[in-house]
């Protein structure tokens, strides 16, 4: 459906599909500059409709689930590269349906499930499976515990002390996970931790998967420091195959949240713009990491409710319209004071976000749109009420 009048499709997460492309061309770029095969993680974006631009520039994508192996299959095209902290018997014949890669997580499910996979193979129905390992460099520079993989205690991937030196019959890859949008300078030292602790293997396997968090598309990301590291590694280990699995760089800056003020309310002096959208439903990361989102047209302030108070009538905490006391962030100056109708957008929220959006209270859940090269506005899913009863149905 196209999209003549804006006000139709507010609250709304607005793609920008020239933006898009920009993202896109860029990776592909370090893909073929780098002999690398970048591949698009499904965690972070999963709607489906737009997979025809991003099918133009990378093949295949990562799952982390039966259900984004299955939509991966049936909406992207071919087999997927899939990894998850556990699988589960009831549900292993899906991953093994629509996989081209499996990588386990554990010494322990890769003996449960490594028959299953022969098994599978040497069926009629069956293809071959690659099977990975993740492996845990204990080594990260990620600031955030709630992202960090190599935490102490970290679920996430064997360490190389209970390998001791030995690959695992049946393995043909391995595959860290070690980033969060971080800089090429990161991926250099963690390299340096993988090679150290791992580097008899590299030798003896087919494929490493780099994993992801490069956050290649960011504004000054140095691309020649990556495309340098990733030549160093072929250098170094000529038979292996490179792998990357960004989500976030494929969507970085390519859309907004829209919203619009339903109401201001003054407590204690501090006055709050209560929006139709919410922090917890529609932006949790927002509260998780959490972050400060860009606000577009408002500069966004670092100081104490009572600092608040002293300001003009332009500055605003800005609240969701769930029942969480805690729905809201603060304090944004915008150029002129907010009335009801009055338009907030939340810049940079396609990554991430609407694979992480919830439902709670009911609250109404933002359409979805794209804006595309020649203005165009298309609406590509409204939520109604049936969306939320389904959820219980």
């Amino acid at each position: 459906m196209i999209i003549k009048e804006k006000k139709a499709f507010v609250p709304c997460y607005l793609i920008d599909e020239e933006k898009l492309r920009e993202n896109l061309s860029l990776i592909k770029r370090i893909s073929d500059e780098g002999d690398v095969e970048i591949i698009l993680a499904l965690k972070a974006f999963a709607n489906w409709k737009v997979f025809k631009i991003i099918r133009e520039y990378v093949a295949h994508t990562t799952a982390s689930s039966p259900y984004e192996a299955r939509l991966s299959a049936e909406h992207f095209g071919g087999l997927t590269y899939t990894y998850s902290p556990a699988y589960e018997e009831e549900t292993f014949h899906d991953i093994l349906r629509y996989s081209d890669h499996i990588t386990f997580n554990s010494l322990s499910q890769l003996n449960r499930f490594y028959p299953a996979i022969k098994k599978y193979e040497n069926s009629e129905s069956g293809h071959c499976v690659s099977i990975g390992l993740r492996i845990n460099p204990e080594y990260s520079e990620i600031e955030t515990d709630l992202y960090n993989p190599c935490s102490r205690g970290s679920r996430f991937g064997v360490t190389a002390d209970v390998l001791n030196g030995l690959l695992p019959d049946g393995v043909e890859g391995l595959h860290f996970h070690c980033l969060c949008e971080n800089n090429s300078s990161s991926l250099v030292n963690v390299l340096k931790a993988v090679e150290e602790k791992f580097g008899l293997l590299l030798d003896k396997v087919k494929w490493l998967n780099l994993g992801g968090g490069h956050l290649v598309t960011r504004k000054g990301y140095d691309v020649d420091l990556l495309l340098n590291c990733l030549k160093e590694i072929h250098m170094r280990h000529p038979r292996l195959k490179i792998i990357m699995e960004p989500g976030s760089a494929f969507l970085w800056e390519t859309g907004c949240l829209v919203s619009s003020v339903v109401d201001v309310v003054e407590n204690g002096g501090i006055k709050t713009a209560v929006l139709n959208v919410s922090f917890t439903c529609h932006m949790p990361d927002c509260l998780e990491m959490p972050y400060y989102p860009k606000v577009r047209g408002a500069e966004h302030f670092c100081f104490s409710d009572e600092d608040a108070m002293i300001f003009d009538d332009c500055v605003y905490r800005l609240g969701g319209n769930s029942c969480l006391s805690g729905d809201f962030m603060g304090y944004w100056k915008f150029k002129k004071p907010l009335d009801v109708g009055d338009e907030v957008v939340f810049e940079d929220m396609i990554h991430y976000t609407t694979v992480k959006t919830n439902m709670f209270n009911g609250v109404h859940h933002p359409s979805i749109a794209i804006k595309h090269s020649d203005g165009r506005i298309e609406l590509l899913k409204r939520f109604e009420y049936k969306d939320y009863e389904g959820r219980m149905d």
